[in-house]
Order: structure tokens, then C-alpha cells, then sequence
């Protein structure tokens, strides 16, 4: 089972690495790339599977992270997935605040998972 959470935990930070660098490289173009919106929703779909699979496993059972992080860490992922389907289907008419949002965002979940303890 662990193993299994491990190939997840590195989807979940390729996927978020492709947001990031996607929403970076789109900054001086009109549309944002669409691996962005892909990579958001793979890191979504990771990261719910990564905490299944830790509950299940009982690969947390010394305690985990706290369920509130994981909560705040979802929304945000849900927000970024939103906002970059909707930045990609808007095409060339992609204002730079929507495209600054998926990364801000993008930010704020790395920031939460790496300080929040």
C-alpha cells in the first residue's frame, strides 16, 4: 500500500508542477496552455486518492496530517482546477488576473502543504 501512495504523492507534485510552470510560462501569451487545466485536476484527483489510500492503509495511523489541512488544501485544488477549465475554454480572451489567480492559488496550496505542520 505504501508503495502505491508513493507513486500518487508523485503525480500529485508533477501535476502541481505543471500548473505552476504552465501558469509561469502563460503568463505572456493570451490563452493559458491547457496542461495547466489538466495538471490542476490531476493533482485534485492525487490528491484524493493519496488520502484514501493513506486511511484505508493506515499509513497515518501515528496521526497524519490534520484533516483541516487537508480540507484547505482540496478547496483551494477545486479552485485552481476551476479557474484554469475556465481561463483554457476561454481561449485567446484570457484576462492576466484570471491567469495570475490559477497561479496565486497554485502558490497558496504549495505554501500550505510545505508550512502548515
Amino acid at each position: 500500500m505504501e508503495f502505491l501512495y508513493n507513486v500518487f504523492v508523485f503525480l500529485h507534485f508533477a501535476s502541481w508542477a505543471l500548473v505552476f510552470g504552465g501558469s509561469i510560462a502563460s503568463l505572456r501569451t493570451k490563452a493559458l496552455y491547457k496542461g495547466v487545466s489538466h495538471g490542476a485536476m490531476g493533482a485534485a484527483a492525487a490528491g484524493i486518492i493519496m488520502v484514501g489510500i493513506a486511511e484505508m492503509g493506515g499509513l497515518w495511523d501515528d496521526g497524519g496530517p490534520s484533516m483541516a489541512k487537508i480540507g484547505v488544501k482540496l478547496v483551494v485544488a477545486l479552485a485552481v482546477a476551476v479557474l484554469a477549465v475556465l481561463a483554457v475554454r476561454k481561449g485567446e480572451d484570457v484576462s492576466p488576473g484570471l491567469k495570475r489567480s490559477v497561479l496565486g492559488l497554485t502558490l497558496v496550496n504549495i505554501l500550505v502543504a510545505v508550512f502548515w505542520n
